[in-house]
Parts: C-alpha cells; sequence; structure tokens
C-alpha cells in the first residue's frame, strides 16, 4: 500500500509547481505550501523537474483530501452513503465506490491510506517505450553517450528508420526517461553526456522574465513626492537582515521622517512569506492612522503576500527598482547599525519578539545628529502631539 504524504495531496503538489511556473525559486516554491528543504529536494528527485500531470485541472471530478476527512468522519458515526453523498454535493455512487475501493476493512476508512490508494491507482501506469523496446533504448543510449541532443537522436532515428515507427521516439520521451524517477528507461548517468549536463530540468524562463518576480507590484516611482522629501512622517522602509547560512532572518522597518525602528520576529522552521506578512500586519496595523502612509521594500521573494498586507494593515506598499539598495537608504543605513545587535553568521531565530522589541526600543532612545541630538522616540511623539 502506498505511504501517504503531502506529495499525494494534488492541490499542494500543484500549487507548488505553479509558483515555479509563474517564476518563483524552489526554496520559495516549498516555503509557500509548507514543504521542508528535504521534501523539495525529494519532489525534485522524484519528479526530475518536471511538473507531474496527476492533479491538473481535475475541476473537482476527483474527490479531494478534505472530502475523503470528511467521509472518514462520518463514517465513523454511522452516517448513511446517501447522507453523505448529500452533504458533499457527490452522487451516492460515488461515495460508495470510494468506500468499496479504499477502505482499510469493510467498516474501517481513513483518509490519509484512502488518498494514498487514489492517488497510486491515478497514475495508471504503463511500460515506458524505452523501458519495452531494448533494440530502441540501445540505440539511444549509444548516441546519448556520443554526446548527441535528444532532439538530434529523435530526428536523426526518423531518417535512419523511415519505415519503422517501433524505432522512433520523441526528445520528450528521452528526457522524461532520463530526468523523471518513475518513467525510467535509461540510465540517469547518461544525464551527464547531456549539453547542460544536469540531473534535473530547469523551468524555461520567458523573455524578459526574471525568476521569482513578484506580481502585481507598484514601483518606487508611483509613491507621494511628500514620501521623498521626508516632511510628514509616516513613510516606511522594509527589509530582512538574514543570519547564517540565510537560514534566519529578522525584519527591519524604518520611518523615514523620524528613523523610527520596528523589529519583526520570523521563528525558525517558519514560512517566511507568512510570518513576514503576520508580523507587518501586526506592527503596521497597530500605528495610528497618520503615520500609516506607505511603505517601501525591495524584491525580495518574502513580499510574495504584499497584497495581503496591504489591505489588512490599510497602507499603500511600493517596490525599489531591482538592484538599487539607495531607494531605501534610511533602511540601508539602520540594517548596518543593527549588526552591531545581530552579528553576521549567527542564527537570529534565536532572538524572540520581546528580544527585538528591546532592541528596538534601545535604538529608538539613541540620540541622533541629523535630529539635532534629539532621539527617535521623541521625534516622533513630537509629530504625534501636534
Amino acid at each position: 500500500m502506498a505511504k501517504f504524504s503531502d506529495r499525494l495531496v494534488a492541490d499542494v503538489v500543484q500549487r507548488f509547481w505553479q509558483q515555479v511556473a509563474d517564476g518563483g525559486s524552489y526554496a520559495d516554491a516549498g516555503a509557500l505550501v509548507g514543504w521542508s528543504v528535504t521534501t523539495v529536494r525529494n519532489e525534485m528527485r522524484f519528479t526530475g523537474g518536471i511538473r507531474p500531470r496527476r492533479g491538473r485541472d481535475l475541476k473537482k471530478r476527483c474527490l479531494s483530501f478534505q472530502e475523503r476527512e470528511d467521509i472518514a468522519l462520518w463514517r465513523g458515526q454511522g452516517m448513511p452513503v446517501r447522507e453523505m453523498a448529500r452533504r458533499l454535493g457527490r452522487a451516492a455512487s460515488t461515495v460508495s465506490r470510494e468506500l468499496r475501493r479504499n477502505a482499510d476493512a469493510p467498516y474501517y476508512y481513513r483518509a490519509s491510506t484512502a488518498h494514498a490508494r487514489a492517488h497510486a491507482r491515478a497514475s495508471r501506469p504503463k511500460i515506458a517505450k524505452l523501458v519495452g523496446n531494448e533494440k530502441l533504448r540501445k540505440e539511444v543510449q549509444d548516441r546519448l553517450k556520443r554526446q548527441s541532443s535528444p532532439q538530434q537522436i529523435a530526428g536523426r532515428l526518423r531518417k535512419d528508420f523511415p519505415k519503422n515507427p517501433e524505432m522512433w521516439v520523441s526528445h520528450e520521451t528521452i528526457y522524461q526517461s532520463l530526468y523523471v524517477e518513475s518513467r525510467g528507461g535509461l540510465k540517469r548517468e547518461l544525464a551527464k553526456n547531456l549539453r547542460t549536463g544536469r540531473t534535473l530540468r530547469k523551468p524555461q524562463r520567458r523573455p524578459g522574465e526574471r525568476r521569482g518576480r513578484i506580481q502585481d507590484m507598484v514601483m518606487i516611482a508611483d509613491r507621494p513626492a511628500e514620501a521623498e522629501d521626508r516632511a510628514l512622517p509616516g513613510h516606511w522602509e522594509g527589509d530582512l537582515i538574514v543570519g547564517k547560512d540565510g537560514k534566519s532572518c529578522i525584519g527591519t522597518v524604518v520611518e523615514r521622517t523620524t528613523g523610527f525602528l520596528m523589529l519583526i520576529h520570523v521563528p525558525a522552521g517558519a514560512n517566511r512569506l507568512e510570518a513576514v506578512r503576520d508580523g507587518l500586519i501586526r506592527k503596521m496595523g497597530a500605528l495610528p492612522d497618520e503615520l500609516r502612509q506607505s511603505l517601501t521594500w525591495d524584491q525580495g521573494t518574502e513580499m510574495h503576500r504584499h497584497k495581503e498586507v496591504r489591505i489588512a494593515a490599510d497602507i499603500d506598499i511600493y517596490f525599489c527598482d531591482p538592484h538599487s539598495p539607495w531607494q531605501r537608504g534610511s533602511n540601508e543605513n539602520m540594517n548596518g547599525l543593527l549588526r552591531q545587535y545581530f552579528p553576521k553568521s549567527t542564527d537570529l531565530s534565536v532572538h524572540s519578539q520581546t528580544d527585538l522589541d528591546y532592541v528596538a526600543h534601545q535604538v529608538n532612545d539613541r540620540p541622533r545628529q541629523r535630529f539635532d541630538f534629539c532621539t527617535p522616540n521623541e521625534m516622533i511623539r513630537t509629530f504625534l502631539l501636534r
């Protein structure tokens, strides 16, 4: 019996691959669906970097994992099949067939094992062409060893065997036999004979596309002029400072006019996109309306959820141009200062939100020459009391 895992939940798998198709990195796509680095690595090894077909565009034709969980709960309560079907909006025969095919025993049904069985059955495995045709497989392997590309091999086979379709194969079939573990047929080490030498397929980049591009960004050129001249408070700049090996980070947000600092805790092992989103909503949402005008960030992938922050915290969000840290100079300078408290190559996740709030208070209580040696705390208080 197949073992259940997140990789058997089609919605999770396809959300991961859709993120990759949209230009996100594998690490960011994994973080989006809550996968660990190991799970992402296993998915890539199993699929060879090729998006699986199972689970794409099902349009609710197949039972979802959530529906199977509901069936398991109702089955334990002794609910009749027709009532289950009515609640799910399914035919009674669909529920009856599900219980008959995927139950562990006549009266014992578990959603996880049922979903694993259904996933395994959905593959409809058939022998791959390069597995079942030994002569063709040997021909392809010999030509790969001679450094021919899959496209060259596919084209040449049609010329060399014009009247024998059994000796024809598409270049995509050759790639899949090299990359996809479940397809087999060719020795995986032959992939080193490809021009790229890759053992995993990488998504093609569309013309003009930059990887990891955040959707629906509003650029800094559209930010109000009042934010530029620092005449009024309420315009903020943000970024992350990163710890050892890029595995931990702290969110930093600085107000442009007063230099007031807020820090955001990102727990160890947390989904970085969600942690930054939740931290910004919590911190920015607690500010008075007059201090919640705009937030400017670089194009880091941690801001993929910026639209949720904009709506929940009621603040406009702008993005800097690529490779332009000077466009959020206040935040860059602050991040340099913060290294006194959070040295590079250390684990930043050990600092709790309470620790970060304490550091922020200390920094906000330091006199600044540009404010005639007033502190950010005093400056922001002055604006609030007007």
